[in-house]
């Protein structure tokens, strides 16, 4: 059998709504697996999701297999310093557990070969996550958030189970 071909193209406009609703879909699932309930409102909500859209530096990629949308990115490229971030990063709900979402990241690295570290977050209590970017990836924890050492940059909504999390690097 063939490996699936991973692609990643500008997300347009016209599909930013479809994109919005498969991320939230995608995040659902850990929150409520972590809450034992339905939020009851999207996370992260749209007006989070349209800051990190139009954030400086920031790219909208749709991850496709074969043409077909699975998932998709939000990155932040810094041309100056080239320390770029992973703010958002999702497969389609039935997308995940193939190692689509390793062919993706890996393609992203290939879109910005010029970067020298990128680094992102994930919720403590995202252990999928974790074990993605450790463990696949190659990114290392750096920094431990809590209620003792909260992050400035992710300031706790209220409207997440936790408010733990980690910081991963990766140098290239």
């Amino acid at each position: 059998m063939t490996e699936p071909i991973i692609q990643l193209a500008q997300a347009d406009a016209d599909d930013i709504a479809d994109f919005k609703k498969e991320l939230q879909d995608a995040f659902a699932v850990a929150v409520v697996n972590e809450m034992k309930e339905d939020p009851g409102e999207p996370i992260p909500s749209d007006e989070e999701l349209d800051a990190s859209f139009n954030a400086q530096g920031a790219v909208t990629l749709r991850i496709l297999c074969e043409g077909r949308k699975i998932g998709g990115a939000v990155v932040s490229i810094n041309d100056v310093n080239r320390h770029n971030s992973l703010d958002l990063f999702f497969l389609k709900l039935g997308e995940e557990g193939r190692g689509l979402g390793h062919k993706a990241w890996l393609a992203i690295e290939k879109l910005y070969p010029e970067t020298r570290v990128w680094q992102t977050f994930t919720p403590y209590f995202e252990k999928r996550n974790i074990h993605f970017y450790v463990n696949k990836c190659g990114f290392k924890i750096i920094e431990f958030f809590n209620s003792h050492h909260p992050d400035p940059s992710h300031p706790v909504s209220g409207r997440l189970p936790v408010d733990e999390g980690f910081l991963f690097e990766k140098v290239m």
